[in-house]
């Protein structure tokens, strides 16, 4: 059986654009320039938030971000997803509007995430009882995700300015997705899994960007177990992944990396005799 997809736009822009600069030489070079493009999403006529986002995959990042805000329970109550850019917006309908909607909006946080990323407050109080098993997982392992993630990341080598992610089942990326902050990656993500009925119990996701306690909230709330960055760790993303389990592993680069969670386990190189 199809999974149920809501009427859906297929808004995305182009990303690229170009500018001249002159080097510190006094030469004049053409530069690529990342888009950034505001978004605002309405909920039933509602105001939610604006992003500022790349504009890529707009459907995707909306469908994600509802999902990890807790703001629509299940897939096939969303009728529609229509961006309409002239205008910066996005207009989603449900079948069934949630009666509290002023109740689960109305405790806000900015959060560390760029471009100023928010999360209501009720979105924690339902992690309070979620619990995964970070998988075993070794140095050779990370060191075969991160090959396969060479080929990727393309925005950030043209232009610079945004923040790339990826859910990985082994060695296959699954999906790779770059934008201007690292949450609106990971809602287009989660957007993605929930469109296609995809579990993350098994998979592994990456961000170039630090793990603060935002990044373990939505990567929980997808249910991956294990969590691979770039950059590094703030306090609370640590005591969060203590909490729910997830392992996390940092710094990673080249042959490097640092095991910040889920030490138990990591399966240690084995040193000859």
């Amino acid at each position: 059986m199809a999974n149920y997809q809501p009427q859906m736009t297929n808004a995305g822009i182009h990303r690229l654009h170009k500018t001249t600069v002159i080097d510190e030489n006094g030469e004049s070079r053409e530069m690529a320039l990342t888009g950034e493009r505001p978004l605002t999403i309405y909920l039933n006529t509602i105001e939610i938030v604006t992003l500022m986002t790349l504009g890529a995959q707009p459907e995707l990042l909306t469908l994600g971000y509802l999902r990890n805000q807790g703001l629509v329970d299940k897939l096939d109550d969303i009728e529609s997803i229509q961006v309409d850019w002239d205008v910066e917006a996005v207009a989603v309908t449900t079948r069934t509007p949630k009666d509290n909607i002023n109740e689960l909006t109305s405790r806000r946080t900015v959060t560390s995430g760029c471009g100023q990323g928010t999360m209501f407050g009720h979105v924690m109080d339902s992690l309070s009882d979620l619990k995964l098993q970070c998988p075993r997982f070794s140095a050779e392992s990370l060191y075969a995700v991160l090959k396969a993630l060479t080929e990727y990341n393309e925005m950030y080598k043209q232009a610079g300015a945004v923040h790339g992610c990826a859910l990985c089942e082994g060695t296959d990326i699954q999906i790779f997705v770059e934008d201007v902050g690292r949450h609106n990656a990971v809602d287009a993500i989660s957007g993605w899994m929930w469109l296609n009925n995809i579990k993350g119990h098994d998979k592994v996701f990456y961000t170039t960007g630090r793990l603060t306690s935002e990044m373990v909230i939505k990567v929980a709330q997808m249910q991956v177990p294990l969590l691979l960055s770039r950059s590094g760790v703030t306090e609370m993303g640590l005591k969060l992944a203590q909490q729910i389990g997830i392992g996390m592993v940092a710094r990673a680069k080249g042959r490097h990396f640092l095991v910040y969670n889920g030490i138990e386990a990591f399966q240690l190189p084995q040193t000859a005799n």
